[in-house]
C-alpha cells in the first residue's frame, strides 16, 4: 500500500471512504484504523478540497468504533456475570464449556 504522502488528495478520500464502508460491514476495527491512519490528513494538514469529506468519515469512524467498543464490553460483562444464571442457554452460548459439563 502506498504512503499517504505520495497519494493524491482524491485517492486519499477514496481510500478513507473505502475503510469507512468496510467498517460498516461489522468490522469496527477498520473504523479505528481509518481514524488513526487518516487523522493527520483530516485534522493537521493545510486545508484542501477533499479534507472536509475526510474529516466527516473520520468523525463517523471514531463514533462507530467507540459505540462498538461499548457494545462489546457491555456484552462481555453481562455474559461473564450472568452465564451461570442463564443455565443451558448460557452453556450453549459459551465456547469454553463442553456440552454436559458444569
Amino acid at each position: 500500500m502506498p504512503s499517504l504522502e505520495r497519494m493524491k488528495n482524491p485517492e486519499k478520500l477514496e481510500l478513507c471512504r473505502k475503510y469507512f464502508i468496510i467498517g460498516c460491514f461489522a468490522l469496527p476495527f477498520m473504523w479505528f484504523i481509518n481514524f488513526v491512519w487518516f487523522f493527520k490528513e483530516g485534522f493537521m494538514r493545510p486545508t484542501y478540497d477533499e479534507q472536509k469529506q475526510i474529516r466527516k468519515y473520520l468523525i463517523w469512524s471514531l463514533i462507530g468504533a467507540i459505540l462498538w467498543t461499548i457494545v462489546i464490553i457491555t456484552w462481555v460483562t453481562i455474559f461473564q456475570l450472568k452465564r451461570v444464571e442463564w443455565g443451558q442457554t448460557g452453556d450453549r452460548l459459551s465456547l469454553v464449556i463442553p456440552k454436559g459439563m458444569l
